[in-house]
């Protein structure tokens, strides 16, 4: 029995051990990318602490099918992000939202956020700009050689060429001023050729495009046609053979994700759904880091409150629960760094929520001890039993705190779902330390009654009242 017990005692410590090594990791990870020389996982801060511009679009779909509004505004969303990215913003928030206001015709916005840009009228330029669809013939040759080129030159080993190498790409004159659609079809459909069921993109040309077309692909079978979009290679079909009527069939073993995705990049020479700038707003840098500064000392300041009532009230039993509220801050700092987590305003604001009800649990199960140890249970029955007695009412808090969040998530603007996030994986971190760390360090203490020794008399001062 003996043996068993002190067996027992040592799994209990290597745990606790291994809990506190985990943290100091934890911490250890946060700090560096916080005060490091090289930072791999910077904060994301959003617009209102970072500064820049705030756009909002409203896109008129009352021509649209309502079937389609869906997906026509994802492929709104995804054309904006590809022109502010060419930009060069510097990580864009671009994102659909719906009315929330039950009307006959439901509203639907396009949320743009611009970190670093000051300059609205400039970024509504770039925005509200027509993007350049290219055709490029490719020399096979002269793509070889610039291939192998560059691969040489990434290998470290620099290379001048005796000359100036040709470009490989030979402009055709054919743009996206000339393409009438492109839609996905699978092989099989009328009008589509290839192999049955594989995913194809079928392009229509306008009268123009499609002489133009004919030309190019009569003069050239055999040759690959790039694509560019932007400036961006997005395809490099083979001309298999002189193509009229002014429609042709892009195939090339795509999965049918591909295949959508090709032929929305090839409709990108015009927005899918009209849209017009209902608001903007500027914020500046300045603003911003004062409003990170003052959410931060908030912060400080409620975190260092928080750990004085715990170990004042509760004493030994408090000191675990500041341990395992440390550790909370520390996961919930790496988790805004890993994910990543964009911080804005009110995410800060929930972040610092949460660090109260952080210690929730673990009231509940000091209150819990309490009575155990008025039975003449020891520290170590007493915890094990209050955290049994404890868990439903942890569990139903967390449930319906966690339920608020998703809620506010689903049906909230950009603002609102900035604190839904942050406060729901705060919920979910805060009842995973208080069951797993807190319990853990709680049974690896030795095991004391009320008045025993030094550790008993921190039981009763904190938990025996």
């Amino acid at each position: 029995m003996a043996t068993e017990i002190g067996g027992n005692m040592i799994v209990r410590l290597f745990y606790a051990l291994l809990t506190l090594a985990l943290s100091a990791a934890v911490a250890f990870f946060v700090y560096q990318n916080v005060f490091g020389p090289d930072t791999n996982y910077p904060f994301k801060l959003g617009l209102d602490l970072s500064g820049g511009s705030h756009l909002v679009y409203e896109a008129d779909t009352s021509e649209i099918n309502p079937d389609e509004v869906s997906e026509l505004m994802d492929v709104l969303r995804v054309v904006i992000e590809r022109r502010i990215n060419i930009f060069g913003v510097s990580e864009p928030i671009v994102q659909v939202e719906s009315s929330s206001m039950v009307s006959d015709a439901q509203k639907q916005r396009l949320v743009v956020e611009l970190p670093g840009v000051t300059d609205v009228s400039q970024a509504v330029a770039e925005i509200g700009r027509t993007p350049l669809l290219e055709f490029k013939l490719i020399d096979e040759e002269a793509l070889a050689a610039a291939i192998a080129l560059e691969s040489i030159n990434i290998e470290g080993v620099s290379v001048t060429p005796s000359e100036d190498p040709v470009d490989p790409y030979t402009n055709t004159g054919l743009t996206g001023r000339y393409l009438q659609s492109a839609q996905l079809q699978f092989a099989g459909q009328a009008g589509a050729g290839g192999i049955s069921n594989e995913p194809i993109v079928a392009i229509t040309w306008n009268a123009e495009g499609a002489a133009l077309f004919e030309e190019i692909t009569g003069n050239n079978t055999g040759k690959r046609l790039a694509i560019f979009l932007d400036g961006e290679e997005i395809s490099s079909p083979r001309i298999n053979e002189r193509i009229s009527g002014g429609q042709a069939v892009i195939s090339g073993g795509f999965t049918p994700d591909e295949a959508r995705d090709l032929a929305q990049n090839l409709n990108f020479g015009a927005l899918p759904v009209p849209i017009e700038l209902v608001s903007t707003q500027t914020i500046g840098a300045t603003l911003g880091s004062e409003v990170l500064e003052k959410g931060m000392l908030a912060g400080a300041v409620g975190f260092a409150l928080v750990m004085m009532f715990m170990l004042l009230w509760y004493r030994l039993p408090g000191l675990v629960a500041v341990v395992a509220l440390l550790t909370y801050v520390f996961v919930m700092l790496a988790l805004f760094q890993l994910i990543p987590v964009v911080l804005t305003a009110a995410g800060l604001a929930g972040f610092i929520l949460t660090i109260g009800m952080a210690v929730d649990a673990n009231v509940l199960v000091f209150e819990r001890m309490k009575e155990e140890l008025r039975d003449g249970k020891s520290s170590r029955e007493a915890a094990t039993i209050g955290f049994k007695r404890a868990w439903s009412a942890i569990r139903d808090g967390n449930v319906t705190s966690l339920l608020s969040a998703v809620i506010l998530f689903w049906f909230g603007t950009s603002m609102v779902k900035g604190f839904a996030l942050v406060f729901g994986i705060g919920v979910i971190v805060s009842m995973l330390s208080a069951l797993l760390i807190t319990r853990t360090l709680l049974v690896a203490l030795p095991d004391k009654k009320r008045s025993d020794g030094l550790l008993g008399r921190l039981y009763e001062s904190g938990l025996g009242k």
